[in-house]
């Protein structure tokens, strides 16, 4: 049966899963980096961006885990990149070059209208203008039995988890306090909404959580 998951979900230890100032040149906003320090020298990324070796070992377990068996994703806009408002052009497609890491259907959510856009190695990007309920119709169309993911960014997570959508939540909690940032859990009473910690793995770089409900 099809799960909706956040995996792989930085988060520091004053509860901020994103830096401030997001842009072209600071694509996870100012010491947004500093949440991902458990990821990126794990081989799991070194092969995402074409680059041989890399740590094994838990962190990139849930690396694999975060990537790996998903039908969908869905997206929010600043997820997809730093354009706001109405599309320039058609000269934008992602952070990530001609063959994103996504490898099946991605939908993101955008109130400016854009024709979808087909990338190597499996991605296409579809742009939903008609909200959260409709991204996630159309990415369980896509998904098959598969999982779908909710790739962020934290105001894309925080709508799902409160519309009650997200069945999994992996988070790993980054040794580090960033002060200033978007707060993931702020105002959502995750024991309310029926979750539980159903793995709890340390790591040198980080903690990892899995709350399901």
């Amino acid at each position: 049966m099809t799960r909706i998951r956040v995996a792989g979900f930085s988060v520091s230890l004053d509860g901020f899963a994103a830096g401030t100032e997001q842009s072209l040149d600071h694509p996870l906003g100012k010491r947004g980096p500093e949440l991902f320090q458990w990821f990126l020298p794990t081989r799991t990324f070194r092969e995402m961006t074409g680059q041989g070796g890399g740590d094994t070992g838990p962190d990139d377990n849930f690396a694999r885990r975060a990537m790996d068996g998903f039908g969908a994703f869905i997206l929010g806009r600043n997820m997809f990149g730093p354009i706001r408002g109405d599309w320039p052009d058609q000269q934008w497609k992602g952070w990530w070059g001609d063959n994103p890491p996504y490898h099946a259907p991605t939908f993101v959510l955008t109130h400016h209208p854009r024709a979808s856009i087909e990338m190597d190695g499996g991605t296409t990007f579809h742009f939903v203008t008609d909200g959260i309920e409709a991204a996630l119709q159309r990415a369980r169309d896509a998904a098959g039995q598969k999982d779908i993911k909710i790739g962020g960014g934290v105001d894309t997570v925080r709508q799902y988890i409160r519309a009650g959508h997200v069945d999994e939540i992996h988070l790993a909690a980054a040794p580090v306090m960033l002060g200033q940032g978007e707060a993931l859990f702020d105002g959502i009473d995750l024991r309310a909404l029926g979750y539980r910690t159903t793995e709890h793995v340390p790591t040198e770089r980080a903690t990892h959580v899995v709350l399901a409900r």
